[in-house]
């Protein structure tokens, strides 16, 4: 009993020191460190809410907590560092990674489906609804009723009950 509570306070530790907690404090720690410039962190802050995390996809950089967000926000605190400007830095990041890097992509052909695409879906999905109940609409009005004997067979099924 003894040994086994051993092997799985190791393998505890061993989870929080290879994937677990230490990567996230260390992260954390060193980011804390190189946050000493105000300006620079409020220039990080708001760079950071126009770049999408790669990863989620779904999350600015400033949001996001994958391992490359944190990387990307390093990338952009170094070149602040530097004495980039805002725009050297977007630019930077929309040549290495594409214009999906951009929280807000910018209009243009090759983002067109991606402004145009949801209200184009939108579109089919109404017509094809539109078109679906109309169908419906005149395969009722053209059906025939159904007759005595089919009007009591159709009475007799939904008035037997199930034996089992």
């Amino acid at each position: 009993m003894i040994v086994r509570a051993v092997f799985f306070a190791l393998f505890l530790a061993s989870t929080a020191t290879v994937g677990g907690l230490a990567p996230a404090i260390a992260s954390s720690t060193t980011e804390a460190a190189l946050a000493t410039d105000p300006v620079a962190e409020k220039r990080l802050q708001k760079l950071s809410e126009e770049l999408r995390c790669l990863v989620c996809q779904n999350q600015t950089i400033a949001d996001s907590n994958a391992e490359l967000a944190q990387d990307l926000r390093r990338e952009v605190r170094t070149m602040i560092k530097d004495g980039k400007t805002d725009k050297e830095i977007i630019d930077f990041m929309v040549v290495r990674y594409g214009d999906f890097v951009l929280y807000r992509p910018p209009v243009k052909g090759i983002t067109l489906l991606l402004w145009g695409g949801p209200v184009a879906l939108l579109l089919l999905g109404l017509f094809a609804l539109l078109r679906y109940l109309r169908q419906r609409a005149t395969r009722i009005a053209t059906d025939p009723p159904l007759s005595t004997a089919e009007t009591s067979r159709a009475d007799a099924l939904l008035n037997e009950t199930d034996p089992k």
